[in-house]
């Protein structure tokens, strides 16, 4: 099982892209958080910004179409899409999380 993280700028937005996650079936689950405070680099300047964090939870296999779905929805032109792998978990929550999102 992999988590993914990413951010959007607006509730309206991470709404949206949960819900295309887990209807497309490339996340079984994606929790937003409340807002957070990210300080990052962008145009040569330190941007100081409120954003909604996304976790997604999904499987190795579907990783590459999950990725390749918040590229062309995803509303930052560079999103942060970052994968962790979970390397332990409850069985029966890791073969939920596998038969929600088979093909």
């Amino acid at each position: 099982m992999l988590q993914v993280l990413t951010t959007t700028a607006q509730l309206e937005d991470a709404q949206r892209i949960a819900e295309r996650l887990v209807a497309d079936r490339l996340a079984a689950c994606v929790q937003i958080e409340a807002p957070i405070r990210s300080l990052y680099r962008w145009d040569n300047q330190v941007q100081d910004d409120t954003e909604y964090r996304l976790t997604a939870k999904t499987t190795r296999d579907r990783f590459p179409t999950l990725c390749a779905c918040l590229e062309e929805i995803h509303p930052y032109d560079v999103p942060e899409i970052i994968a962790t792998l979970v390397i332990a978990g409850s069985p029966a929550y890791l073969q939920w999380v596998a038969e929600q999102v088979s093909e």
